[in-house]
């Protein structure tokens, strides 16, 4: 069986409630490692999660709220898990805000700045925040792993996927833009780009089973591909965007 390496190690996901990033805390639990839950407004949900996670020593997990609009927030947010643990080895930065979905009809002048400008910002100016203050204590240890969650690639001509475009370009430009400089402090940084949503399909049926290319990206497939990534299993990918399409 593959060592992930990652007993013990500790972890802060971000947008810990959301699909994503409670599969991806279950998953790095399940292989040992203690794993802080940083969530925005689902205090209950991030409770719960952690009472789950936490193991029998009850040790193993803990919330701690996160706000992607105050940009004081990833510093005391990293230095709760540095403080709770003595450190922290990986960020899996998933939170984000979502801008309200524009008309199918309406042109790309006609949309106003309050719809597009919380998934453009939110989508990597608190990912950048978290990374500053999360890789000076990697790279101090000579080890880290860092994966971004970027925005769902929509379908081309879906309504508001040229927004989507924008906040994954700046993701991916934070990740190639660090692979040189933190690269030789052990710090490894990719990002993850779930795959579109298929089309709504007729129900399967036991006469009808699904085709392969009707398999969509779960949240638990995302999981494991941030897993594998943000292990000491990965010890040469850097730098690069995974997108997550399903089976085609």
């Amino acid at each position: 069986m593959l060592d992930l390496g990652l007993e013990g190690r500790t972890v802060l996901v971000t947008g810990a409630t959301g699909a994503i990033g409670s599969a991806a805390a279950r998953a790095f639990a399940e292989q040992g490692a203690r794993v802080a839950l940083a969530f925005r407004h689902r205090r209950e949900a991030a409770e719960a999660l952690a009472v789950e996670l936490s193991g029998p020593d009850r040790g193993r997990a803990f919330a701690v709220p996160y706000a992607l609009d105050d940009a004081a927030s990833p510093r005391w947010v990293v230095a709760a898990v540095e403080e709770h643990w003595g450190g922290l080895d990986v960020l899996v930065a998933a939170a984000r805000r979502g801008g309200a979905r524009r008309e199918p009809h309406a042109r790309f002048e006609d949309v106003p700045e309050e719809h597009w400008r919380p998934l453009v910002a939110d989508a990597f100016a608190p990912a950048i925040r978290t990374v500053q203050w999360a890789v000076a204590g990697m790279r101090k240890r000579g080890w880290g792993r860092i994966a971004l969650v970027a925005p769902p690639h929509m379908p081309d001509g879906d309504p508001g996927g040229e927004f989507h475009e924008v906040a994954r370009a700046g993701l991916r430009g934070l990740v190639r833009g660090l692979v040189g400089e933190v690269g030789g402090d052990g710090v490894l940084i990719n990002a993850v780009c779930p795959g579109p949503i298929p089309p709504d399909r007729p129900p399967t049926s036991p006469d009808r089973p699904p085709i392969a290319s009707e398999s969509p990206t779960t949240p638990e497939d995302i999981a494991r591909a941030l897993v594998f990534l943000c292990s000491a299993a990965n010890g040469a990918i850097t730098g690069e965007t995974l997108t997550l399409a399903g089976c085609r």
